[in-house]
C-alpha cells in the first residue's frame, strides 16, 4: 500500500481532497517533525512543574481565565473541556468531510507549536488509517475561539467517548477504538486545548468547497461552450483582443478557453448566426463573468492553501524560547472571508449557466430549436426539459440565499471575552452547499446543451466540446420522449464531481487555464 508522508507545513489541497475520499489512503509523519513535537511537549511540561500562569494550561478558559487551577487538576480540566464544549447540533458532517478535518488538525499540531504528546499524533494517524471516523455535528461553531463545539465532538472519540463510523457502523467511540485494535487516550496537560482550539472544522469543509469551486471555473467553461454550439452562437465576444484591452486575467483565461474547446466546431458561426449581430450576454459576456469568478476563486484557493498549513490553536509554544503565547490565530477570519467570496462567485457561475439553459429552452431565443427541446413532432404530448430549468431556477434562487455573507456578523460569547467572532464554519458550509448546487445546474445545462446539438442539423463538435458530449452521451442518451430525468441529471453531476468530463477534454488535447 502507497504511504502519503505528511511533512508538516507544506500539505496541498489535493492532499487533504484525496485523503478525504480515500479511505485506504496511508499517513505516515515524516519523521523529522517529531523533534519539534517532542521540544514543544518539554516546554509544557517545564511550564507546569515550574507552575506558570499560562492560559489554559495552569487557568480556566474564556471568562474563567483568571482562575489558576493547581497541579492535581490539570489533566482533569483538559478532559472536562471537551466534554463541556461537546455541544453541537444538527446533522452530522459527512465522513469524507471529517476526515479532511482530522488530516489538517493532524498537519496543525505536528507543527511543533501546540504542544502535544506525539501519543495523540500517533493516534490520530492511526483513526485515519483504519478509517475510523468521529460523527461530528455539523452545527453549533462560530468560528472562533476555533470551531470548538465540532473538535470537541471529534476529541471525545480519541478518550474512547462520543461516537464514531468504523466499517460502516456508528459505534461508541471506545469499541470504534477497540474494533480497530487502537488504544483511547488521556488527555494531558495543554491537549485538550490545543485540539479544539483552532479551525480545523471550517477549513476541512472550506478546502473541500474550493477544490469543487476550481473545477467548476473549468466546468463552466465547457459547458458555455458546448450550449454555444447548440446556439449556432457567434465566436466574437471570444477574439483575445478586446479581452487582453480589459486586462483582466481571468477573463482573458476564460475566453481563451472557450475558443480552444471548439477549435474545429461547424455549429457555430453558421446557420442562423448569419442573421445575427451579438449573441445574448449569457454567451456574449461569458469570459467576464467566468472570468471575474475565476479571479475570487483562486483568492479562495491560496487562502485556504495557506489555512490548511496553519497553527491555528492558543496559546502557542514555543520551544527556542521557553515562551506560551497567547495570540488569536484561531479566529476565523480569512476563512470566513474567502468562504463567503467563493459563495458569491460559484452562485454567479450558477446564474449565468441557468440563464444558458433557458435560453435553449424557449423557442422564441434559441435560434430554431423545438420548444423546451423535444422533438416538435412530440411536443405537447411530450413535456422535453421544461422542468428541468424549473429545478434549475430553485436551485440559483436558493443559492442567492445562502450567498448572504455570514463573516459580517459576530455575536458575543463567554461573557463578552470573546467579543467578535467570524462565523467561519457557516460560510464554510454554505460556500458548500452553493457548489454542490452549481454542480446540478451545470448538469442541467449539459444535458440541454447536448440535446440542442442533437437535434441540430449534424456538423463538427469542437475538439473540446466533442470530448465532453461523448462522456455524457456515454451516460445519458437523446431524448425523444419524456421519460423521468433525475436520473440523467444525477449522472452528469456525478461526471462532474468526478471529474470525468474535464478529464476528457484534457486527453483530447485542450489544455484548460
Amino acid at each position: 500500500m502507497p504511504t502519503y508522508t505528511l511533512n508538516a507545513g507544506h500539505v496541498r489541497i489535493e492532499d487533504i481532497v484525496r485523503i478525504a475520499h480515500d479511505p485506504a489512503e496511508h499517513i505516515a509523519l515524516a519523521p523529522e517533525t517529531l523533534a519539534a513535537i517532542e521540544r514543544s511537549r518539554a516546554t509544557v511540561n517545564a511550564l507546569t512543574e515550574k507552575r506558570a500562569v499560562v492560559y489554559g494550561l495552569t487557568t480556566g478558559f474564556g471568562k474563567f481565565k483568571d482562575r489558576f487551577i493547581d497541579g492535581d487538576h490539570i489533566a482533569e480540566l483538559q478532559v472536562n473541556l471537551l466534554r463541556s464544549h461537546s455541544v453541537g447540533v444538527g446533522m452530522p458532517f459527512p465522513l469524507p468531510w471529517v476526515r479532511a478535518m482530522m488530516v489538517i488538525r493532524l498537519n496543525s499540531l505536528a507543527r511543533g507549536f501546540s504542544g502535544v504528546r506525539p501519543e495523540l499524533l500517533n493516534l490520530l494517524v492511526g483513526m485515519l488509517n483504519a478509517n475510523v471516523t468521529p460523527e461530528v455535528p455539523s452545527k453549533g461553531s462560530v468560528g472562533s475561539s476555533g470551531d470548538l463545539a465540532p473538535l470537541s465532538h471529534m476529541g471525545l472519540v480519541l478518550m474512547g467517548e462520543g461516537f464514531a463510523w468504523y466499517k460502516g457502523e456508528r459505534l461508541i467511540g471506545a469499541e470504534a477504538l477497540k474494533r480497530a485494535g487502537l488504544q483511547p487516550i488521556q488527555f494531558a496537560s495543554k491537549e485538550g486545548l490545543a485540539w479544539n482550539n483552532g479551525t480545523s472544522v471550517q477549513t476541512g469543509v472550506g478546502t473541500l468547497a474550493t477544490h469543487l469551486g476550481v473545477r467548476l471555473t473549468k466546468i463552466a467553461d465547457i459547458a458555455a461552450a458546448l450550449s454555444m454550439e447548440a446556439h449556432n452562437g457567434l465566436t466574437a465576444a471570444y477574439d483575445p483582443r478586446p479581452h487582453q484591452l480589459r486586462g483582466h486575467e481571468g477573463q482573458i483565461v476564460a475566453a481563451a478557453n472557450i475558443l480552444e474547446l471548439l477549435k474545429g466546431s461547424t455549429y457555430i458561426n453558421s446557420g442562423t448566426a448569419a442573421k445575427r449581430v451579438q449573441d445574448a450576454y449569457s454567451l456574449r459576456c461569458a469570459p467576464q463573468v467566468h472570468g471575474a469568478t475565476r479571479e475570487a476563486i483562486r483568492y479562495a484557493e491560496h487562502v485556504m492553501s495557506t489555512e490548511v498549513n496553519a497553527v491555528t490553536d492558543n496559546p502557542l509554544i514555543f520551544a527556542d524560547t521557553a515562551e506560551a503565547i497567547s495570540a488569536g490565530n484561531f479566529h476565523g477570519e480569512p476563512v470566513a472571508i474567502a468562504m463567503d467570496t467563493l459563495g458569491i462567485a460559484v452562485s454567479e457561475l450558477a446564474n449565468i449557466s441557468e440563464r444558458r439553459t433557458a435560453k435553449l429552452l424557449d423557442s422564441a431565443t434559441n435560434e430554431g430549436l423545438p420548444m423546451f427541446l423535444i422533438p416538435p413532432e412530440r411536443g405537447g404530448l411530450h413535456n422535453g426539459y421544461m422542468i428541468a430549468q424549473y429545478t434549475a431556477a430553485a436551485l440559483v434562487s436558493e443559492n442567492k440565499v445562502l450567498a448572504h455573507p455570514a463573516s459580517v456578523d459576530s455575536i458575543p460569547t463567554s461573557a463578552n471575552q470573546e467579543d467578535h467572532v467570524s462565523m467561519g464554519t457557516i460560510a464554510a458550509r454554505k460556500a458548500m452547499e452553493i457548489a454542490g448546487n452549481a454542480v446540478d445546474v451545470f448538469a442541467i445545462e449539459f444535458m440541454c446543451a447536448t440535446q440542442g446539438v442533437d437535434l441540430r442539423e449534424k456538423a463538427q463538435l469542437g475538439v473540446g466540446t466533442r470530448a465532453a458530449y461523448d462522456v455524457i452521451r456515454g451516460r445519458v442518451p437523446m431524448l425523444d420522449g419524456d421519460r423521468i430525468l433525475a436520473p440523467d441529471m444525477q449522472a452528469i453531476a456525478e461526471l462532474i464531481r468526478d471529474g470525468s468530463i474535464e478529464a476528457a477534454v484534457v486527453k483530447a488535447g485542450v489544455q484548460l487555464g
